[in-house]
């Protein structure tokens, strides 16, 4: 994976003095470990939450097993819980939640293999996206970071935008 976006959304979110939180499901770890493979990520990067499971969402995100149960973990309203439960649970100002089916199983005719629903969470705004990857799963789950963090930099202009 290019390094050149962890790179870029690491300086814009130090000129802020911002920190990240993720909270991933079907990457399982993968957005946080790109972030962290940086050196000097501690200035920006504060947590990452894998909530695999739908209790690890409930208990670790606080996603209402109610939620869960209606509209099942690949959802948009339980991303959206994701990323604000990831804001609400660490030190972080803005998050990135995804969860989705990777594959090769898990997949249904409503949510087929390679769908994931994204979440940014940015000044208490949450901002999601319904993508549908193709590929396997290494792929699916490349995609899904690259994704996630694109979304990031949409959404975070350089500070020289911010302050126009």
């Amino acid at each position: 994976m290019n390094p050149l976006p962890f790179q870029l959304l690491a300086e814009r979110l130090k000129q802020r003095r911002w920190m990240l939180a993720t909270a991933e499901s079907c990457t399982g770890g993968l957005i946080a470990s790109r972030c962290t493979d940086l050196a000097g990520s501690s200035t920006w990067f504060d947590r990452g939450f894998v909530t695999y499971s739908n209790v690890s969402k409930h208990q670790m995100l606080g996603v209402p097993e109610a939620m869960l149960a209606q509209h099942g973990a690949v959802s948009e309203p339980v991303a959206k819980a994701m990323a604000l439960g990831a804001v609400y649970r660490s030190t972080a100002a803005i998050s990135v939640a995804v969860t989705g089916v990777a594959g090769p199983s898990g997949g249904s005719p409503e949510k087929p293999v390679g769908t994931v629903w994204l979440a940014w969470c940015i000044n208490g705004c949450v901002h999601t996206e319904l993508m549908h990857f193709s590929g396997n799963r290494d792929q699916i789950r490349e995609a899904t970071t690259s994704h996630a963090i694109d979304g990031l930099l949409k959404r975070i202009p350089p500070s020289h935008e911010a302050l126009a």
